[in-house]
């Protein structure tokens, strides 16, 4: 049990064992969620460094016949796939299809924490996947709920990072081929999304 648990806590992130998942960022959450444009922004920078690394990148909408499509902020490149969903968890048929065989990690981002991105780490962490949650670009319509979510997922067993964070870890050192574009896609710092350590 111990080294299970330590298996999942000192996951080491890698381009070709990961992928990034982006979950209900949707139109209709624009006014409510906290931070919204800043969590998108930085989900941004996620999905413009998986594709620079050449990760596979999964999206979801919940209902969004009611709740809208992905904001076009995100920026997903043209042949995302992104699935429909009215179960909380992204780990639905669809998607766990695409996801066979299961990736070492995921790497978690998106609305809102304490539900679907809950719901979607507990799934993955049942499936024996690390689940890197990245703090500054995951929130809720409550700050409350959002403390509270991350809690939880990191009682878990889930990693609570930054996208700095992820994006450099990916990258591994400055002598990774990719690393002078990736360099610009951190240039200027991530927005404050409103998180600090008081709040995990």
């Amino acid at each position: 049990f111990l080294s299970r648990m330590a298996s999942r806590v000192f996951t080491r992130l890698t381009a070709k064992d990961s992928t990034l998942f982006v979950c209900d960022l949707q139109e209709k959450f624009r006014q409510n969620i906290v931070k919204f444009p800043e969590v998108v922004s930085v989900a941004a920078r996620l999905v413009a460094a998986a594709s620079t690394l050449e990760m596979p990148i999964i999206g979801t909408e919940q209902y969004p016949k009611g709740l809208g499509h992905l904001v076009p902020e995100l920026n997903l490149p043209e042949k995302t796939p992104v699935f429909d969903k009215t179960k909380f968890s992204m780990c639905i048929p669809a998607v766990e299809q695409m996801l066979s065989p299961l990736p070492k990690s995921v790497i978690l981002c998106g609305i809102e924490a304490h539900v679907c991105v809950l719901q979607t780490t507990l799934d993955l962490l049942e499936k024996g996947v690390a689940v890197h949650v990245v703090a500054d670009a995951t929130s809720s319509r409550s700050a409350v709920d959002r403390a509270f979510a991350f809690k939880q997922m990191e009682r878990a067993g889930a990693i609570l990072t930054t996208s700095e964070c992820v994006i450099l870890g990916l990258c591994g050192g400055s002598d990774h081929a990719k690393f002078k574009q990736i360099q610009k896609i951190i240039m200027t710092s991530a927005p404050d999304t409103g998180i600090s350590l008081a709040h995990i």
